[in-house]
């Protein structure tokens, strides 16, 4: 029997086998009155036929009817199986059974009907793998390691535990973060930059506006190495181009990168150094890996392509088809362990000086300042002027830590780094939000300026 890896991340539904990648198609469907399409071939039509297309059925796969009144009589488990069968057909021919790999996506239920789909196809599944454990292969020596991948319309990131193998630790998704949402920033500054060079928008007609979506990939790859890429479309025989900086297409993506940023930073605790482990579609954004080192720290580690179907690939060949299959959310290293830490880098957000309340700024300095409802005596301390529901009596407190600012969490309810709760503590950055209580108190990290002594 000869086993498949099947990734069914939506950014590049994809099948591999020992040596080669033998189906990979985008989670895209077209439907038309005389059919249903998926695939390249949807892809291929995602802007001509904008309202025709679907492109969220893996991650909401369920048996709702569609939203679309044409096509009532469809879910997204319909489209879903289609895929799945167009993709066997080819498959099949190259081994009999297949080791899932799961984006964290994935609920408990969705993974049902999609075993249920796959019994129905006739398509044996051997293993559900968690995508995140499947592409750790190695442990990370003296380091936090977190996976981050993309699918078309979230980021993913994964804390991996390392306590004798890779495990599942906690998992993140950044909503409205995909590479569809970044795709639509950077068409959107490609169009600008040919009607200001050119004086032609590609975005006036469908057509063109499809030609900017198919060699985008190819543009990114370009732009990767930095300074300015050529970009050209055509348009009634007429051949339009314009010239971009790769430092414009890393600014249209800034706000999608700063959220990936501020969540990225609540998974690593402020004395642990991150090993920001990025696949290869992560990988291939422009400025996205550099961003992650500059503001998170540590060390970045750029995959390999397929590294999470490889990895359980390599890893699930044990398993065989038959009977109750469950998630593996754990599996044992198969490559050499790597040493991060010298050479790791520090968070160059920088460090903030005081917390700021309402109209007065708090010195952060090595004595704690204790935020909660009912400081000790003694303490330093911030007076609220209420009580607030959700704080404790020491809720939390910021110190300077080695050279870093850092706020511990002492409470039950948690408290909130930019919106996103943290795990015991996290190292603070100038601009920084810090929230206690709900709704909540809001207090912004800042720095004063440096007197000159005049």
């Amino acid at each position: 029997m000869t086993l498949l890896a099947l990734d069914i991340n939506d950014a590049a539904v994809s099948v591999l086998n020992d040596s080669a990648v033998v189906y990979r198609e985008p989670g895209f469907a077209l439907l038309e009155d005389g059919g249903l399409t998926t695939g390249k071939e949807a892809y291929a039509n995602a802007r001509m036929l904008p309202r025709r297309i679907h492109s969220h059925f893996w991650s909401s796969l369920s048996t709702d009817a569609l939203p679309d009144d044409r096509f009532r009589h469809l879910s997204s488990a319909d489209l879903v199986s289609r895929q799945l069968e167009q993709l066997w057909t080819v498959a099949r021919q190259h081994g009999d059974r297949v080791t899932v790999v799961v984006p964290h996506y994935m609920q408990a239920e969705q993974l049902g009907l999609f075993l249920g789909i796959c019994n129905e196809l006739s398509i044996p599944v051997a293993s559900l793998v968690d995508a995140a454990v499947a592409a750790t292969r190695r442990q990370y020596v003296d380091a936090a390691p977190v996976h981050v991948d993309l699918s078309l319309h979230t980021t993913l990131m994964t804390r991996i535990g390392q306590e004798g193998q890779a495990q599942m630790q906690k998992a993140e998704l950044v909503e409205a973060a995909g590479l569809s949402h970044l795709y639509d920033a950077w068409i959107r500054t490609l169009a600008e930059a040919f009607v200001q060079q050119s004086r032609f928008d590609p975005l006036h007609t469908a057509d063109t506006e499809q030609l900017l979506f198919d060699r985008l990939p190819g543009w990114l790859a370009n732009a990767s190495a930095g300074g300015t890429i050529t970009v050209g479309v055509e348009y009634r025989g007429i051949e339009h181009t314009a010239d971009i900086e790769a430092l414009a297409l890393v600014s249209a993506a800034a706000p999608v990168y700063q959220r990936i940023v501020s969540q990225l930073r609540t998974l690593c605790r402020a004395d642990e150094t991150p090993a920001i482990q990025l696949s290869d579609r992560a990988a291939s954004l422009p400025g996205l890996a550099d961003m992650l080192k500059a503001r998170v720290g540590g060390e970045v580690f750029l995959l390999e392509t397929g590294a999470a179907a490889r990895g359980a690939l390599k890893r699930t060949r044990e398993h065989t088809p038959g009977g109750g299959v469950s998630l593996v959310r754990q599996l044992p290293w198969d490559q050499a362990p790597v040493e991060v830490g010298g050479d790791a880098q520090t968070p160059a957000g920088g460090r903030p000086t005081h917390v700021l309340f309402g109209n007065t700024a708090y010195a952060i300095n090595g004595k704690p300042l204790n935020l909660g409802s009912q400081p000790a005596q003694g303490e330093r301390h911030i007076e609220f002027p209420e009580a607030m529901p959700g704080m404790s009596r020491k809720h939390c407190s910021l110190a300077v830590e080695n050279g870093q600012c850092v706020v511990r969490d002492h409470s039950r309810y948690g408290t909130f780094l930019n919106g996103h709760r943290f795990d015991g503590s996290a190292v603070l950055q100038v601009g920084d939000l810090i929230r206690v209580g709900t709704p909540g108190f809001e207090l912004r990290l800042i720095t004063t300026e440096a007197s000159d002594g005049s």
